[in-house]
């Protein structure tokens, strides 16, 4: 399939910072336009405008987007439901109905998430795609809402691939999100500008952690074979390990340069937890070719290595 447009949504976000780059290298010969509310995007678009979405979808007509855009922080849904749902499903809406009225020939990949299965973890066996959903937080429900809905338009001629990515993690990536928390405190620590004590959630839960590397991977992998897809597959992107929050914590500290405690901070437990969330990406690595390439190590140097360089360069400020 010859690509001529590549449209991202949400290129300003952390994955689409680190996936933006990596679709241009894949891609040299296709126009990548990434979209984001800053004002350095290729172009500045906020995906709740529903005309204004219609008229970038016109102009452009993409061969492939990419929806990446989105309230992605649990927290950040559960503070702002109501952006969250304006964002997260009428904002896609907005796309896809964009879409089909105005370049009826792209193809829509959807970015979801593995949230989605919420309940449907509680036995603690790897899930696949055939899962019931089941969310158990709003961001979760939102997903899985704009999943439904999509999955519906397919009928009236949506071309649609949705992607459940797992955890995923990496340099840039916000503290709403555990290793970067972990991460970016030993950082503050180790800089001088924090007590050498370091603030916790729960430490028991596991979950499937990937490196923002191979989420990139998975995502240009499913460009490259979306031609050959049947419509409305649906893939996990997932390392089908578990690993626990506690370990990720004793990995890092293993990695501080001074002794530092531990403290459990009931603000950082999450209303509903799941002890293990596993997914079986059995179906990625038969149809899309892809599997993790990097291990979990080398993951955490990098968002610990990134987290000491901002906060270095604070302390001397």
């Amino acid at each position: 399939m010859e690509l001529e447009t590549i449209l991202l949504t949400g290129g300003g976000g952390f994955v689409g910072r680190h996936f933006a780059p990596a679709l241009r290298a894949a891609f040299p010969a296709a126009r990548i336009i990434a979209t984001s509310q800053d004002a350095d995007a290729d172009e500045n678009f906020d995906i709740t405008d529903r005309g204004r979405a219609r008229e970038l979808i016109s102009r452009l007509r993409p061969d492939i987007c990419v929806h990446l855009a989105g309230v992605s922080a649990i927290g950040h849904a559960r503070a702002d439901p109501a952006r969250a749902w304006a964002v997260n499903l009428q904002g896609t809406l907005n796309i896809a109905e964009a879409i089909l009225a105005a370049a009826p020939d792209c193809r829509l990949i959807f970015i979801s998430s593995g949230e989605v299965y919420g309940g449907s973890f509680r036995p603690g066996l790897p899930l696949a795609e055939t899962a019931v959903l089941a969310p158990l937080n709003l961001y979760a429900a939102t997903k899985a809402a704009a999943e439904l809905a999509l999955g519906a338009m397919t009928g009236d001629g949506l071309h649609l691939l949705r992607l459940r990515p797992f955890n995923h993690t990496g340099p840039g990536q916000s503290e709403d999100f555990v290793v970067p928390a972990f991460a970016g405190q030993i950082a503050r620590i180790e800089a001088g500008l924090a007590a050498p004590e370091i603030s916790v959630g729960a430490l028991d839960p596991e979950r499937d952690f990937l490196d923002i590397r191979d989420v990139c991977g998975a995502y240009i992998a499913s460009i490259r074979t979306i031609g050959a897809l049947a419509n409305n597959q649906i893939i996990n992107i997932a390392s089908g390990r578990a690993v626990k929050i506690g370990t990720l914590l004793e990995r890092l500290l293993a990695r501080a340069k001074c002794r530092i405690s531990v403290r459990r901070d009931p603000a950082r437990l999450r209303p509903v937890e799941i002890s293990r969330a596993i997914g079986d990406a059995g179906l990625a690595a038969e149809i899309l070719d892809w599997r993790p390439q990097f291990g979990l190590e080398e993951t955490l140097d990098t968002v610990l290595n990134f987290a000491r360089a901002q906060h270095a360069a604070r302390s001397k400020a």
